[in-house]
C-alpha cells in the first residue's frame, strides 16, 4: 500500500454518482480521469493545472477513454473563480511536479496553500480533501514544511486533518493527507 493507493480508497468511498469533485493538480489525467468514473454521467468533475502539457493530457486521456470533465489551464489557487462554496463533494491535490514533465516547474507553498483555503471553503461539510505530498527531489522541502504548520493550524471544530507516513520508508516518500469537513 502507498499514498495514490490510500488516497483513491478513500475517495472510491467518499464519492458517488452525481457528485462534484475537483483534481487541483491534473498532471497527466490519471485523477482527472479516475474522479470522473467515480462521479459518472450525471456528476461534474473540475480539473486545473498551469502547464499546457499537462491540460492537452489530460484532455486525451479523458477523450480516449470517453469521459466527461471540465480541464482549465489555470492556477489550481483560482478554483474559487469556477467553482461555488460547500459545492464539492471531493478535493484531490498531488504536489510536486509533472510526470515526465519540466522539473523546474513545480507547485510552490504559496499557491498551494491558497489553493487549499479555497478548497476548504469549495468543500461541502462532510467532504473530503485529499492531499499527495511529494517532497524532496527538484521540488525540495519548502512547499511540505510550510503546508503542515498550516494544516495543523486549521480548527479542529471545522476540519479533521489526518496525515499518514511510510514511518520505516527511507529517503523521502511521497504521503497522504486527508482532511474531513465537519
Amino acid at each position: 500500500m502507498n499514498a495514490l493507493d490510500m488516497v483513491r480508497r478513500a475517495v472510491s468511498e467518499q464519492l458517488s454518482p452525481g457528485d462534484f469533485a475537483i483534481d487541483a493538480t491534473a498532471g497527466r489525467g490519471y485523477d482527472t480521469a479516475f474522479l470522473a468514473r467515480a462521479v459518472g454521467k450525471t456528476g461534474r468533475v473540475l480539473a486545473f493545472d498551469i502547464q499546457p502539457d499537462a491540460v492537452n493530457s489530460t484532455r486525451e486521456l479523458l477523450a480516449a477513454e470517453g469521459l466527461n470533465a471540465e480541464v482549465v489551464l489555470a492556477s489550481h489557487a483560482d478554483m474559487s473563480l469556477y467553482a461555488n462554496p460547500e459545492t464539492a463533494s471531493c478535493i484531490l491535490f498531488n504536489l510536486g511536479y509533472l510526470p515526465g514533465g519540466d522539473h523546474s516547474v513545480f507547485t510552490h507553498a504559496d499557491s498551494t496553500i491558497a489553493a487549499v483555503t479555497s478548497g476548504l471553503d469549495i468543500l461541502k461539510r462532510g467532504g473530503l480533501m485529499c492531499i499527495t505530498v511529494y517532497s524532496g527531489g527538484a521540488n525540495g522541502y519548502d512547499e511540505r514544511d510550510a503546508l503542515l504548520p498550516f494544516l495543523a493550524s486549521l480548527d479542529d471544530g471545522k476540519y479533521q486533518v489526518v496525515k499518514v507516513s511510510f514511518h520505516n520508508w527511507k529517503k523521502d516518500p511521497p504521503f497522504p493527507i486527508f482532511i474531513r469537513k465537519l
